[in-house]
């Protein structure tokens, strides 16, 4: 396996599971590194942790791991020497780690006193974003996909929409298991979301609390910053974000 990628210093892939999706307020409670040297021999760290917080039914529900199964498991303060030393001078390779695995990382590493993060300069080799690269995800790659139609039309309202019938009618007839029930459709694209505003400014966190989405201000508490909204509105955001804004002000939305 990846004999013919070419090395000139060590490649770490690696996965964490957490307790949750808030980069600032989530913890490590897994975590995997394989080590791909230049002569692709390899090394393994494989360590699971106590996260000093409950583990949300909804996280055991998709990585399985319970409060009991790390409840003997060291903290992840007590790992980071080794942590660090095993990612030092290394390039990263994950699935989606650029935009959550290593902030996630960087925050935990920061939380620990880490002053130097061991991949600072290190190149990231992101799977997700070579899939998005090399299986576009356009109107047209769709029709072409599911219909095996070119969408000569592409950019002109009614042929986009035409063709957009034309992907769901392929979508139904290529996975037996899609329901044809709007419902269902509905679920299928609303699945782990929990944006409040349409600009996705605002979400929910493992707890259910608003959290801020953007710029410093990722995964804080709404509650405890109700300054910030007094600031947004006064600043160029969209203007139902702001509604958003005033209800949680006024009590209306928590």
């Amino acid at each position: 396996m990846l004999e013919n990628l070419n090395l000139n210093r060590p490649l770490v892939f690696f996965d964490t599971e957490t307790t949750g999706v808030s980069i600032v307020n989530d913890r490590i409670i897994e975590l995997c590194g394989i080590k791909i040297y230049p002569d692709k021999t390899q090394d393994l760290f494989l360590q699971r942790f106590n996260p000093g917080i409950p583990i949300p039914p909804e996280a055991t529900a998709i990585h399985g791991i319970t409060d009991e199964m790390v409840a003997n498991e060291p903290r992840f303060s007590a790992k980071v020497d080794e942590i660090v030393d095993f990612f030092s001078g290394c390039d990263l390779a994950g699935y989606n780690l650029i935009r959550f695995d290593v902030p996630l990382l960087v925050e935990e590493l920061l939380r620990n006193c880490v002053a130097n993060i061991p991949f600072e300069g290190a190149r990231f080799i992101d799977c997700l974003a070579i899939w998005r690269k090399m299986e576009p995800r356009t109107l047209s790659d769709a029709v072409k996909y599911y219909t095996g139609e070119v969408h000569a039309e592409a950019h002109a309202a009614k042929g986009d929409v035409e063709a957009t019938m034309k992907v769901l009618s392929g979508q139904l007839a290529k996975y037996p298991d899609l329901s044809p029930d709007p419902d269902m459709l509905h679920k299928i694209a609303h699945e782990g979301n929990t944006v409040i505003d349409y600009a996705g400014k605002f979400t929910r966190d493992a707890d259910g609390d608003i959290i801020f989405t953007f710029s410093n201000n990722i995964g804080k508490k709404v509650k405890d910053n109700l300054g910030m909204l007094d600031w947004m509105l006064t600043r160029d955001f969209t203007a139902q974000t702001k509604h958003i804004a005033r209800q949680i002000l006024d009590g209306e939305l928590r």
